[in-house]
């Protein structure tokens, strides 16, 4: 990068820092430190709440997750309207009435400690994990960019989002959540248009459509019910619709956001604007992804593009490396030479040419796409790293590779915008939830105000560490936008069980809940290992498990006795 991209990244992060040390004259009591005094207007939550969710995870997994697969990948948010309607009706006005500051403090009410602190425990659990891995996507970026190794980016990364986190509570969260939100838009919308600029003079907009249509990439629908297929129709509108119940409903990070608006009624508009703005902006980020790959279509990409591990495999084996190289170029050269016929004959209409002319393109693309395959592999032995995948590495390099100065500088303070709004807000509701679920509850009751939010400020810096770590192993993993949504599919479904037990089911007893909940994250489990099915699908075995599970051991409880 240069000076200007260094300029506009440090600003960003000065501002940021110094505006969440800023909002500590908010943070003084318990209520003020965790839920902001219930008085954020429901715009600063709507935006909070996308916030938390559109983590740096989504800029660069997403990116290059369409750049690989295509808009497949949107099927995964087509059941979140009709979830966040549902909550809207239910879980919004049922946690605001009820005056907690956690979504697990009710399960004690409606039935015991132990079913409260099981529950707060799962959350702890998958949220640590989660936040783990948006710490990595952030990681993965200044990897490439300062050339440090993941381990050091992991903890500057971290530990900063980390400290003004635990000096400004949820008030610092939200506020610079609103403000990260139009950095992200801003950058987005601007390498948009310059990736657009950047096809060549004689290839248009509509021409770039056609060329990802014909390779596949334009798909948004795919109606076959296969339940080892992970981006269907079924698997967005069923499996996502019980994640999103889950996320949105029992995950103490969006509990939170939608308990510090003034009231039910704001609180609700907050999770309608997240509803219908979250497909478009989804869209706009694939769409992007794929904008990449057409971009690549005239322009050589990197054979590998985690420029780390392909120095390592060229200085192992300089001939190979060069051999499979030369193969490489020759491939793109060959597809390069098709895209612009087919892009050629299109424009004219003649359909039988436009056939032959696709099958040639196809044809070319396939055999570009062995020769990239076989660069990975020879990556994966020469560095005896069997989980080599670059995914995450596309779209962090294609913007150094092709931005002006500036505009890089402005795309990776969005990238660290994302970053730090997900992990803000992530670690801010584990912090939450231990202090409130399990230091107040099970070990000092009786502490003042004072002594809450410091012992807040300190579970921040614990849960910031402990991500840290999980980030270290989380980059050789895949797709991060796959990964922490398989961490989070391990839990969800089971967590969403507890709460209708608690909320639809008068029959349900504390024995079956907490049973239940247990029945359920093993029957994930036992899933996972033995069946062959994607992990959308964990989400409906975890609920349906729970509440089955959990109201026949119910039924074995004398009617008029809770245990």
């Amino acid at each position: 990068m240069r000076f200007l991209d260094w300029a506009v990244v440090v600003a960003y992060l000065v501002y940021v820092i110094w505006d969440g040390i800023r909002m500590t004259k908010h943070s003084g009591d318990v209520e003020g430190y965790f839920l902001a005094n219930r008085s954020l207007p429901w715009w600063a939550v709507g935006l909070s709440v996308m916030a938390t969710q559109l983590s740096a995870i989504t800029l660069v997994g997403t990116t290059g997750q369409a750049y690989s697969d295509g808009m497949r990948f949107i099927q995964f948010y087509y059941g979140l309207p009709l979830a966040m309607v549902i909550l809207c009706i239910t879980a919004v006005p049922f946690f605001y009435r009820a005056k907690v500051y956690t979504a697990y403090e009710y399960l004690e009410k409606r039935f015991d400690a132990k079913t409260r602190s099981l529950t707060s425990f799962f959350f702890l659990i998958s949220r640590g994990l989660g936040v783990g891995v948006v710490i990595a996507a952030p990681s993965v970026i200044l990897s490439i960019v300062l050339g440090w190794n993941e381990v050091t980016t992991i903890f500057v990364m971290g530990l900063s989002t980390t400290f003004y986190t635990m000096v400004g509570g949820v008030q610092a969260v939200t506020w610079t959540d609103v403000k990260q939100m139009v950095v992200i838009f801003f950058g987005l919308s601007v390498v948009l248009i310059i990736i657009l600029s950047g096809f060549p003079a004689d290839v248009s907009v509509s021409d770039g459509l056609h060329l990802a249509g014909a390779s596949g990439k334009l798909t948004t629908i795919d109606t076959s019910f296969d339940l080892k297929e992970s981006y269907t129709i079924w698997s967005g509108l069923i499996g996502g619709l019980f994640l999103f119940l889950a996320y949105f409903g029992c995950d103490q990070s969006q509990v939170q956001r939608f308990l510090t608006a003034k009231s039910v009624s704001e609180g609700r508009t907050s999770l309608l604007m997240s509803a219908f703005l979250k497909i478009p902006m989804q869209f706009l980020i694939l769409i992007i992804g794929v904008m990449v790959f057409v971009f690549y279509q005239f322009q050589t990409p990197p054979m590998i593009f985690n420029e780390v591990e392909a120095t390592k495999a060229a200085a192992s084996k300089p001939a190979d490396y060069q051999n499979l190289q030369g193969q490489y170029e020759a491939a793109h050269a060959a597809r390069e030479q098709a895209a612009m016929e087919f892009v050629r004959v299109n424009r004219d209409g003649n359909e039988a040419l436009i056939q032959a002319a696709k099958e040639n393109y196809l044809k070319s693309d396939s055999e570009f796409k062995d020769s990239r395959k076989n660069a990975t592999e020879f990556i994966k032995t020469t560095n005896e790293n069997k989980n080599f995948n670059d995914v995450n590495y596309i779209f962090p390099t294609f913007v150094i590779a092709n931005m002006p100065a500036g505009v890089i500088g402005l795309i990776i303070a969005a990238i660290f915008a994302a970053a730090m709004s997900s992990i803000s807000a992530e670690l801010n509701s584990l912090a939450t939830a231990t202090i409130i679920d399990f230091y107040r509850r099970h070990f000092k009751p009786e502490a003042t105000d004072k002594h809450y939010v410091f012992a807040g400020r300190v579970a921040t810096f614990f849960w910031g560490l402990f991500a840290c770590v999980v980030a270290m192993y989380s980059t050789s993993l895949g797709s991060l936008i796959e990964v922490v949504n398989k961490f989070g599919s391990f839990f969800y479904g089971s967590l969403l069980g507890v709460f209708i037990l608690a909320i639809a089911i008068p029959r349900a007893r504390s024995r079956g809940a907490f049973f239940g909940l247990l029945f359920g994250i093993i029957s994930v489990w036992v899933s996972s290992h033995f069946l062959d099915i994607a992990f959308l699908w964990f989400n409906v075995v975890g609920c349906f498990a729970t509440v089955t599970a959990g109201y026949l051991i119910s039924l074995t409880v004398r009617e008029g006795t809770q245990n």
